[in-house]
Order: C-alpha cells, then sequence, then structure tokens
C-alpha cells in the first residue's frame, strides 16, 4: 500500500509541508478525543447521580395506599439505572486515561520523525533554491544566443563575433552546470521524500489505528451499559406486569386489613337486658350520690335481693 509516495508531490513540491502539517494534527485529534469522551463521561455522572435522586423520591413515596408497593419496583429501577450510568462513567474515565497514555507516546514518535525528516526539509530547501536558479540561467543564455544571433545577421566583424561565442559558451556553461545542480537536488529530494513520505504514512496508520482502537473501546463501553439500561428497563417492565391489581388488593387487604368478623344482629330484648344488668352492676359498687328533689332514703341505691 503506497499512498503518500505517489500523490505529494506537485510542481512547488509543497507535499513535505502538508504531510508534516498533517502530522502536526494528530496530537490536536487525540486532545479533542479526550475531551470529548472527558464531556460524555460528566454527562453520564450527572445523569447517575439524577437517577439516585429520582430513587429517593420513588423511596419517600406514600408507603400506604394500593399503589405503595409499586412505588418500590421505581425505586430498584432508579437504582439499577443509576449504577449503569455511574460504572459507564468510570469506564470513560479509564478510558480517558488510555488516550492521554497515548498522548504521550505519540509526542515522542512525532519528535523522532522530526529528527529523522529534518534532512528532507533541507532537500527542499536546496532543490527550491536551484530551482529559482534555473530560470535565470536560462534566461541569460537565450539572451546570449539572441546576441550573436543577430550580430551574425548584422555582418559584424569576426572579433566582434567571437566575443559573442565566447559570451555564448560561458552562459551554456553556467547554465549546464545550473541544471546538473538542480538534477543532483532533485535525486537527493525525491529520494529523501519518498522515505519521508513512507514515515509520515507509517507514523499516520499508527495513529488512526490507535484512534479507532480507542473509538472502538468508547462504543464497546456504552453498548455494554446501553444492553444493561435494557436489561433494567425489561426488568421494570416485566416486574409491573407481574405485579397484577388483584395481588395488589390482596397484599393491602392482607397487611393493612382491620379484622375478618363482620358485626352480627342484636336482639333488643337482649340487649337491653344486658344493659339493664350493667347498669346495676355499676350501681352496687358505687357511693351514695344525691340527685336533686329525692329524700335520703330515696337517693340510696336499693339493698341487694
Amino acid at each position: 500500500m503506497s499512498y503518500f509516495g505517489e500523490h505529494f508531490w506537485g510542481e512547488k513540491n509543497h507535499g513535505f509541508e502538508v504531510l508534516y502539517h498533517s502530522m502536526k494534527q494528530g496530537p490536536i485529534s487525540t486532545k479533542e478525543l479526550a475531551e470529548f469522551i472527558r464531556e460524555r463521561a460528566t454527562i453520564e455522572e450527572t445523569y447517575s447521580k439524577a437517577m439516585a435522586k429520582l430513587s429517593k423520591l420513588a423511596s419517600n413515596g406514600t408507603p400506604v395506599g394500593t399503589f405503595a408497593p409499586l412505588w418500590e419496583v421505581f425505586r430498584v429501577s432508579s437504582d439499577k439505572l443509576a449504577l449503569c450510568h455511574l460504572e459507564l462513567t468510570r469506564k470513560l474515565q479509564d478510558l480517558i486515561k488510555d488516550v492521554l497514555r497515548y498522548s504521550e507516546e505519540q509526542l515522542k514518535m512525532h519528535k523522532k520523525l522530526k529528527e529523522e525528516a529534518g534532512g528532507t526539509l533541507d532537500a527542499v530547501q536546496v532543490l527550491a533554491g536551484v530551482s529559482q536558479l534555473l530560470p535565470k540561467s536560462r534566461e541569460h543564455y537565450l539572451s546570449r544566443c539572441m546576441d550573436q544571433e543577430r550580430l551574425r545577421r548584422e555582418s559584424t566583424s569576426q572579433k566582434d563575433m567571437d566575443k559573442a561565442e565566447t559570451k555564448t559558451k560561458k552562459a551554456a556553461e553556467s547554465l549546464r552546470r545550473s541544471v546538473e545542480k538542480y538534477n543532483s537536488a532533485r535525486a537527493d529530494f525525491e529520494q529523501k521524500m519518498l522515505d519521508s513520505a513512507l514515515h509520515f504514512q507509517t507514523l499516520e496508520e499508527t495513529h488512526l489505528r490507535h484512534m479507532k482502537a480507542l473509538l472502538g473501546a468508547y462504543a464497546h463501553s456504552v453498548e455494554d451499559t446501553h444492553v444493561q439500561i435494557g436489561q433494567v428497563h425489561e426488568e421494570f417492565k416485566q416486574n409491573i406486569e407481574n405485579i397484577s391489581v388483584e395481588m395488589l388488593l390482596r397484599k393491602f387487604a392482607e397487611s393493612k386489613g382491620t379484622g375478618r368478623e363482620k358485626p352480627g344482629p342484636l336482639d333488643f330484648e337482649a340487649y337491653s337486658a344486658a344493659a339493664l344488668q350493667e347498669a346495676m352492676k355499676r350501681l352496687r359498687g358505687a357511693k351514695a350520690f344525691r340527685l336533686p328533689g329525692l329524700s335520703r332514703r330515696e337517693r340510696e341505691p336499693p339493698a341487694a335481693v
């Protein structure tokens, strides 16, 4: 697989700069990923606390009435959801540590590559320099050739023609040296650029594989939590279905019932006779008392028969 070694050339040789700039974006992406996961962990922690608060609210639900047992179902479900989100918070916090460890390793790899790619940067600068001189040498040679041709057409003296020819030869030699310098610089640049492109690509491959592994761990943690949440919701739904109206009514009756004996009918004769006997019994143990308009004999209770 060769991509960087084929796609980062071009007229002005900016490929190295593009690859180097891309490498510098790696740590930025790593930092941003850590910040994203940290924010998600904060959200999960906040949600966990909210569910714990909701569980407490369910615990404070009225303990009387036929609906009371269902509050326990809400409390248990809310507690479990709070734990699910708290567990995800912990997993994400551990994942952040992995991201930060990778960030440190990444900086070391970048420092090493920067040192290795220093020669390529020098080659780019050398090639840029000779590339600027080459057109000037060509233009100077072209000018001398035109001067020599003009003198030839004007039938100038041999002495002037010889001078013009000498100047043309010198310009040609200067152009030849410029071309040789360019070719030498180009060959050096090409080789070093190929090596650097391979190193950049290897680094980017390592970076992407590591980042994808971190994203995979993130996705796996979230997925596991969602599975657990789904199980809690399913359990909640099942518990609600299992607690029938009949069961709630029976449980309320058994726990709050006031007795199973019904009041029987009363017989007036028996009831009134019993009341009279109770009244006489009370009078026997009572002290003498006075009622307005009665004599002493009348105030005293009758003697027992």
